[in-house]
């Protein structure tokens, strides 16, 4: 197996016991996952790895070698994309196109969920009109 050299990174943080640390480890050691720096800081008896976990808000700053620049950075720009994809696919922003703003007016019709205008506190004469539910036509 081919040992490649990914680079280094340095992370500086701060401890509740030592202050203010810089950790330098491999780049492949480094990664930063739900909110947390997390650092492999070695390997147990049985060859596991021990690693850390840093709070994104104890950290000052991460510096990385990288072997390119611009592959970083596109290699960044995609995972931005991706994530961007997935939330547009879960969490529908942004202007109403015809289908989905139907979608929601036949919700209302079954009894769906009403918008409620915020700015005066109360629903619009729209959503106040009687539906099928209430008796109404």
């Amino acid at each position: 197996m081919v040992d490649e050299d990914f680079g280094e990174a340095t992370i500086v943080y701060e401890d509740p016991d030592e202050g203010t640390v810089r950790r330098t480890v491999e780049n492949e050691h480094v990664a930063y996952f739900q909110d947390h720096w997390i650092v492999k800081t070695g390997e147990d008896d049985e060859g596991r790895d021990t690693i850390m976990r840093i709070p994104a808000t104890r950290v000052y700053h991460v510096e990385r070698t990288v072997q390119e620049f611009e592959a970083e950075i596109s290699t960044l720009a995609d995972q931005v994309r991706s994530i961007t994809a997935d939330l547009r696919q879960k969490l529908p922003v942004g202007s109403e196109d015809r289908e989905s703003r139907g979608r929601r007016d036949r919700g209302r019709d079954r009894g769906g969920p009403v918008e409620i205008d915020v700015e005066r506190g109360r629903e619009s004469a729209e959503e106040r009109q009687p539906g099928p539910e209430s008796g109404g036509s």
